[in-house]
């Protein structure tokens, strides 16, 4: 039996005033433990603290510092850099020579530091030639594993979302790979954006959203160390990359046979997915995926009717 995974609960509002702390409280007039530790990396690198402070939520110390410009590095497991978006910005910046939003940085795996929130910020003043860079210095490292959860405010799209995710993951199973995976789920949202980030990572302009719905309904966070759980998820892929070319095959006879929709893929998706009529507990993973690559391979264009069409939807063919 698959173990479902436990409904995540938002916090209730709390009343106005009643958390964190008030102006006063988050003066840090002198920085000890993780927190001097961070002021001498920073010292060492080149830079200097210009400031510090509790952060008013949960009383952890930030330091507001300028960094060598050299020194960064965006962390190896966020989004995609986008050239359109840091030239833009860099334009921006280099018109109102200010430079006012500093990026979030934490002390690297090896040497300088990393961004985990700030990339874009990082390459616009690059492309300006800077020296320097504000930055506010989180003293728990951390944080650089929880930036998927801090950037809910982003409209990050499936495939960026499933690409950080493993990035994350493989970060995970290099530092320590003999730790729970069920230890991480808060830095990894959901398993199945782990086996879609493999996916990803195969082939870059497959279109995950259609499968997205199924691995998330059959798909757990186990109690197995990261360097097992990863190649179980590793496996899964193969099996949606192999059922993905069964169903690009069928969608690419519907359209020789002059049948034309967004939706295709959507369409041959949902007419082979078994899941569509078990409403109590599913089968297991692997069973569903043989149903549905054997649906494919039988699947019947000629039956298929343009007025079938008419209420398809899901993720248009195009989704990469």
């Amino acid at each position: 039996m698959v173990k479902r995974p436990p409904t995540r609960r938002r916090p209730r509002k709390a009343k106005p005033g009643t958390t964190g702390l008030a102006p006063g409280e988050c003066r840090l007039d002198q920085a000890s433990g993780s927190a001097a530790a961070v002021t001498d990396a920073i010292e060492k690198a080149g830079g200097c603290v210009v400031g510090s402070y509790k952060e008013p939520l949960g009383g952890h110390p930030l330091l507001l510092s300028v960094l060598p410009i050299d020194s960064v590095e965006p962390t190896p497991f966020q989004r995609d850099l986008s050239d359109t978006h840091h030239k833009r910005l860099a334009d921006v910046i280099n018109k109102t020579g200010r430079f006012l939003d500093p990026i979030i940085a934490v002390i690297a795996a090896k040497d300088g530091f990393w961004t985990p929130n700030g990339r874009h910020r990082l390459e616009a003043m690059r492309r300006l030639g800077a020296k320097s860079i504000t930055a506010l210095v989180v003293a728990d490292r951390e944080v650089a594993w929880q930036i998927l959860a801090l950037n809910t405010e982003k409209a990050h799209n499936l495939k960026e979302r499933a690409l950080e995710v493993i990035r994350i993951y493989r970060g995970l199973v290099e530092e320590d790979a003999s730790r729970p995976e069920q230890q991480f789920v808060f830095y990894l949202d959901e398993p199945a954006l782990v086996t879609l980030g493999v996916c990803y990572e195969r082939v870059p302009r497959f279109g995950g959203g259609v499968y997205h719905s199924i691995l998330r309904r059959l798909e757990t966070f186990t109690d197995d160390p990261l360097r097992t759980a990863i190649r179980d998820h590793e496996k899964r892929a193969t099996m949606v990359l192999d059922l993905e070319e069964r169903v690009a095959g069928a969608v690419k006879k519907l359209k020789e046979r002059g049948l034309v929709s967004p939706y295709l893929r959507s369409f041959v998706v949902a007419r082979i997915n078994p899941l569509r009529w078990i409403k109590g507990e599913p089968p297991p993973l692997e069973e569903v995926f043989k149903t549905m690559r054997e649906r494919a391979a039988k699947f019947n264009v000629e039956k298929v009717k343009p007025q079938d069409l008419a209420g398809a939807a899901g993720p248009p063919d195009e989704e990469a």
